[in-house]
């Protein structure tokens, strides 16, 4: 069973820090560090609407259809999550078209081609862009930690089978079932 990040929509109150913090922990240009509206692309998005705000990123599916829509093969899977080898990537839009949860989305991305003799022209292509679980990342899922009211958290089968029982006794009982917590 593959682990993912989940929010819990009633704690959250849109402040993106999650955003900050994966845009933060998957610098773009070189390693730089500094955020700019050019690299700042983190791998989740806050949806908002006018009850409820939380981000959305990848559920790491374990027959995720991003992976099997893939004719490229840059969707696969490692260590137990769906991971993006961005070479492989022709921005065909495949896998957003088929991420049953919107969790991915197409980036451009700055390559430079030989032009004419010496000069290089630069240009962007389309990239897919998703939760990679900060897979290479110390300490792991680097937006849990920054959530301020503690609306993040990472999912795995003890904390599924714990939410299953959990609400097998609240049906049980009769009583309303509780959110994941």
């Amino acid at each position: 069973m593959s682990r993912f990040v989940i929010a819990q929509p009633d704690k959250c109150i849109g402040c993106r820090t999650c955003e900050v913090a994966c845009a933060q922990a998957h610098p773009i240009n070189n390693g730089e560090s500094a955020l700019t509206p050019s690299n700042f692309r983190p791998r989740l998005k806050l949806v908002k609407s006018l009850k409820t705000t939380a981000p959305v990123q990848c559920r790491q599916c374990e027959n995720a259809p991003c992976v099997n829509a893939c004719p490229s093969s840059a969707l696969v899977y490692d260590r137990g999550t769906v991971q993006l080898t961005a070479e492989r990537c022709i921005g065909c839009q495949t896998c957003v078209i088929a991420c049953p949860f919107g969790a991915m989305e197409m980036v451009p991305v700055s390559v430079e081609r030989p032009a004419l003799g010496s000069l290089s022209v630069r240009s962007f292509v389309m990239q897919a862009h998703k939760c990679d679980l900060c897979i290479d990342v110390s300490g792991g899922p680097a937006c849990i930690p920054v959530c301020p009211t503690k609306a993040l958290f990472l999912v795995d089968a003890d904390a599924l089978r714990e939410f299953s029982s959990e609400r097998r006794e609240h049906a049980l009982n009769g009583m309303p079932q509780h959110v994941f917590r």
